[in-house]
């Protein structure tokens, strides 16, 4: 009787061992942890040894690249993760280094932060710099674009410009291309080829400032913060110019990462701009910026931008 209940026993061990392999294989062949989670799902997320950091190169970035260190030294302590650097020569290389997942972080420019997140919504905005008021710059996390011709020159109204050599920054600039392309034509009532007598890419807001003050162009669109870079340095001041036109406030420069890394390290990238204000060594960085602090931004914040660039893509088609 003892050994038939025993042989029982066994059958029904059996059977159940083999329903549940049975049943772990149908799991896992619906793509399913034992938990019931979709295995995509639960892989989703990406966890790198290192995090490369990139931004668009500035006048001021370049000079100053030592000060950021605070911020990288806080990144890898916050996320615990080495952080490589990355200075790439324009604001194209930063979005093809986000789109090919070899950057991890990266600054961009507004228009810029659109196409990319327009190519790959996984490229998504976290934060922006609050500006201090400067000699053209506003306080807040907005700047304008601004219109400039040297001061004695005979450039001292729009319509005086008609015919004149205009000097431009980067194809991928908001208020050094974007901007004079699409709501200055609706001013002058012409695109700026037409306006102008000719129209050069300077490379960066600072060298278009330079240039307008040197002769090299009759006047330029450049970003107030820019502005005032080459200002405090001593190559230009608020005197020397004429300010003919400015455009309502654009969000500063967004601060982006990909978005498919895993959420505790997306966290702690976000913590290590936002709460920089407070960490040891922070000040001189957020000195050199012009900026007191760090403010929350998301991809709704840049809507204005997308709608500039619906305009200029309208009017490139019509044409």
């Amino acid at each position: 009787m003892k050994t038939h209940q025993n042989n029982r026993q066994k059958n029904i061990t059996g059977a159940l061992k083999v329903a549940l392999i049975a049943t772990c294989a149908f799991v896992f062949a619906l793509g399913l942890t034992p938990t019931g989670t979709p295995k995509a799902q639960a892989a989703a997320c990406e966890n790198p040894k290192a995090l490369t950091f990139a931004m668009v190169p500035t006048e001021e970035s370049i000079a100053e690249l030592q000060l950021y260190k605070p911020v990288t030294d806080r990144m890898a302590k916050l996320t615990g993760k080495k952080i490589q650097f990355f200075m790439p020569t324009s604001y194209g290389s930063v979005v093809e280094g986000l789109l090919s997942k070899f950057v991890d972080v990266a600054v961009l420019g507004p228009y810029t932060y659109v196409i990319a997140n327009g190519k790959d919504p996984s490229i998504e905005v976290f934060a922006t710099y609050a500006k201090k008021p400067g000699h053209l710059q506003l306080e807040g996390p907005g700047y304008q674009g601004v219109l400039i011709s040297k001061k004695g020159s005979k450039f001292t109204t729009i319509k005086s410009l008609k015919g004149s050599v205009l000097g431009l920054t980067d194809p991928g600039s908001t208020s050094g291309n974007l901007l004079p392309r699409v709501v200055f034509s609706q001013v002058i009532g012409m695109d700026l080829d037409k306006y102008f007598g000719k129209v050069a890419y300077t490379g960066s807001h600072e060298l278009s400032t330079v240039a307008v003050v040197q002769g090299k162009v009759d006047a330029a669109f450049v970003a107030s913060h820019r502005f005032d870079n080459v200002v405090n340095k001593g190559e230009a001041s608020l005197k020397g110019v004429n300010i003919l036109w400015k455009s309502a406030p654009i969000p500063q420069d967004p601060f982006v990462y990909r978005n498919t890394l895993c959420d505790d390290i997306k966290k702690n990238i976000a913590e290590t701009f936002l709460g920089l204000k407070n960490a040891p060594g922070a000040k001189k960085f957020l000195d050199n910026v012009k900026s007191n602090t760090f403010v929350k931004m998301t991809s709704k914040d840049y809507d204005i931008i997308r709608d500039l660039k619906k305009a200029k893509d309208a009017r490139k088609k019509k044409k």
